[in-house]
């Protein structure tokens, strides 16, 4: 098949070093799938349809042929006019992608900054993602208090779901960085199956999972499933440790050939000992860094945190004769917070340890907090989508309505730590004694967010290679603090094009606007008001056989005004870190990504991005994120020795930096980055046709990099760790 000149159309002002990115992206994704379209290769594919003639996937692959994430209908990534990634449970088997952390550090165009060893924000496109699904129902994410979501364990989810840019039709507010979606497993065997898995790893890392289904009825008409894990590690940072406990269980029942109702009930508990609070210090107070080794910890023996989850769902499901779907969701949430811990943020000399205020006018270098909280989530989410015929042509609808209810409560006791209290810094070794606390006070970020929306979207064939996507989502949304109340009431519109100009490419284009009220607080402690912009994506997309393999390239722009920015200074009054709303904020860039079965025996997921964000005075927007990222994993089963499968990757970021205040609030001094690379491996053995043996080495050269490029805390990745498991199906 020859590849075709392409016309790409600039979404705005790309400047020509990006045109010359996306022009290769298109190149490599074209050659590579070009290659697998080859007589050689394709002969060796097995291609599957269900009865609708709709593709199903195969349990090996990387890819997943059909999803709702975009727009709610049913359609291949191809048909969807946005940059989407599916992580399938195979993948997330292969590069033991145990966590969503783990998942999103190895997800196209997402990076994350870790606030310490627990906590991790990530950003697509310059923003930060501020939307978490379970099943299509969103979680809205505030920074400030991240509380180890991402901790997640993905042994409960059949798969993940990432859409990149704005996504208002499916979550209402939010930033135009992406949105994902954990899409639970279910209780879809009828007969006894399940596995066993154990594995043992660096630093005395043991986990353990069983995951098993039965029918519950001779017929095989109800069905259950339950998933219990249990993981003990230490780290590379000393005395930290953790140890996570979960159990998922659910029951899916047909009610009739056409309707299955779901319940489950999901419980995971999160505990850490001595976790390390903001980083480690990074500077002295005359500007050089402090080189302290990468295990080192500034938390005392008494210091922990601990996290439980509670979630309770439902779902119906009713499928019509006319082709129609109806699904209704609900859940009811529960996250309980429990926390002492110490955190510095202060400068000190070199020669006598002696700490500085990083707080201009307050001699405080640090401090120590007793924080509990209640996340508590009330939501539910039901929508139809079904075909139509419109002059003399076959359409698709889909509308829905949904109301979520999230109660943030949260209790905290804080104290100051003075230059005098700590002591000589040089010899401090986490040796600090536990706070007499005085009574948890409510937190000024104890608040209410309600959202009420309505939406519908549908896609219309102007012609046979020809599809329209027009949608919208009214939402009002309510937010109420302590000491304030906010409500907005907005209109998200939609749409999107797409036109197949061959028989295995596409071409498309988007458009939806942005709405997001803010969370961040200025320096009187006040919340800045709604980001509000526009976002534009337009690319290519191909498939092959049968949505097994896919690749896109898309560019991007997104035009925001009062962006939330970081200052790097912290009040200390409220203990937030203060930030400014930027006028102009532009993000515009390029990514592509390649995704699936080259053969039978070959999976590879290959992608990588490049943006430039600004806001309108030219300064670079959000710096600690890196400008250009390229993640690559890839794995081979040989022929000659079908039992075995080899494999591995590398992620790759360039250059990241952030300018922080300096001692006293005098000035700022620059936090740096370079560019990084890391390795991994991976093999897998199949003893027999029930036990498979695996081991995974990671981050091969023992690369030393700093995750927090984001204030005046070193936070360290892991360095070079194998971990190894037995599995055994039946």
């Amino acid at each position: 098949m020859s590849f075709n000149a392409l016309r790409v159309s600039e979404a705005g002002s790309v400047p020509p070093r990006t045109l010359r990115l996306s022009l290769l992206a298109m190149l490599v994704a074209s050659g590579m799938a070009q290659a697998a379209a080859t007589p050689e290769n394709e002969s060796t594919l097995t291609v599957e349809a269900s009865a609708a003639g709709q593709p199903e996937q195969n349990a090996a692959d990387y890819s997943v042929p059909i999803t709702r994430a975009g727009t709610k209908m049913a359609l291949t990534a191809r048909d969807i006019p946005q940059s989407v990634t599916l992580i399938s449970q195979q993948r997330m088997q292969d590069q033991q992608l145990q966590t969503l952390n783990d998942v999103l550090h190895n997800t196209t165009g997402i990076r994350g900054v870790a606030a310490d060893m627990d906590r991790t924000n990530y950003y697509s496109r310059g923003f930060l993602i501020d939307n978490y699904m379970t099943d299509g129902i969103p979680t809205a994410f505030a920074s400030r208090w991240n509380l180890g979501d991402a901790q997640t364990d993905t042994a409960l989810y059949e798969r993940i779901e990432v859409v990149r840019g704005a996504t208002g039709l499916l979550t209402g507010p939010g930033n135009p960085s992406a949105s994902i979606n954990m899409v639970r497993k279910h209780a879809d065997s009828k007969t006894f199956t399940g596995s066993l898995e154990a594995g043992y790893g660096s630093w005395n890392k043991q986990r353990y999972v069983a995951d098993i289904s039965a029918p519950l009825t001779a017929e095989g008409t109800v069905r259950g499933r339950v998933i219990a894990g249990y993981e003990d590690k230490n780290s590379f940072i000393e005395r930290y440790g953790a140890d996570k406990k979960f159990v998922y269980g659910v029951v899916d029942a047909d009610l009739t050939a056409a309707t299955t109702l779901s319940a489950g009930y999901q419980f995971s508990q999160i505990n850490t000992d001595a976790p390390i609070w903001g980083g480690s210090p990074r500077w002295y107070s005359d500007g050089s860094q402090i080189h302290a080794r990468r295990g080192y910890n500034t938390a005392p023996d008494w210091a922990y945190n601990n996290k439980e989850f509670r979630k309770l769902f439902v779902n119906l499901q009713h499928n019509f004769d006319n082709g129609w779907n109806f699904t209704l969701n609900g859940t009811h949430d529960e996250m309980l917070l429990d926390s002492k811990q110490l955190y510095l943020d202060g400068y000190f000399d070199r020669a006598s340890g002696v700490g500085t205020s990083s707080y201009a006018g307050y001699p405080v270098i640090g401090g120590t907090g007793y924080n509990t909280g209640k996340r508590k989530v009330d939501a539910v989410d039901a929508f139809a989508s079904g075909p139509y015929e419109l002059l003399g042509r076959q359409h698709q609808l889909m509308l829905g309505v949904s109301y979520n209810r999230q109660d943030n409560r949260y209790y905290s006791a804080w104290a100051n730590i003075s230059p005098a209290e700590l002591g000589n810094f040089n010899e401090y070794t986490g040796d600090f004694p536990e706070t007499r606390w005085n009574a948890r006070e409510p937190a000024v970020d104890t608040q209410r967010v309600r959202q009420k929306s309505a939406y519908l979207a549908t896609r219309v064939t102007l012609a046979d290679p020809l599809h329209l996507i027009l949608g919208t989502r009214y939402t009002n949304w309510q937010r109420q603090t302590l000491n304030a109340e906010m409500e907005q009431n907005n209109t998200t519109p939609y749409g999107g094009v797409i036109w197949d100009f061959a028989e295995n490419w596409s071409a498309y284009a988007s458009y939806t606007s942005v709405f997001q009220p803010q969370d961040y607080q200025d320096a009187n402690g006040a919340y800045l008001s709604p980001v509000i912009g526009k976002n534009y994506e337009t690319g290519v997309k191909s498939d092959w056989f049968n949505s097994r393999l896919t690749t896109s390239v898309s560019l991007f722009r997104a035009e925001l005004n009062n962006v939330g920015q970081s200052t790097g200074r912290i009040n200390a009054e409220t203990g937030n870190t203060i930030y400014v709303g930027k006028k102009g904020v532009v993000s515009r860039g390029v990514e592509f990504e390649l995704n699936g079965a080259i053969t039978d025996n070959w999976q590879m997921t290959f992608g990588g991005t490049h943006f430039i964000a600004e806001d309108a005075d030219g300064t670079r927007y959000n710096a600690q994120l890196p400008r250009t990222s390229l993640n690559l994993f890839t794995r081979y089963r040989l022929p000659m020795l079908d039992a075995l499968t080899l494999g591995g990757g590398v992620n790759w970021q360039s250059k990241t930096y952030t300018d922080i205040g300096g001692p006293d609030g005098n000035g700022s001094w620059r936090a740096r980055q370079g560019s990084y690379a890391l390795v991994d491996l991976f093999a897998r053995y199949d003893v027999s046709k029930n036990v498979t043996l695996q081991a995974n080495l990671h981050n091969l050269f023992d690369k030393a990099y700093d995750e927090n490029v984001n204030s005046s805390g070193i936070v360290y990745g892991e360095p070079r760790n194998v971990s190894v498991s037995a599995t055994w199906h039946f």
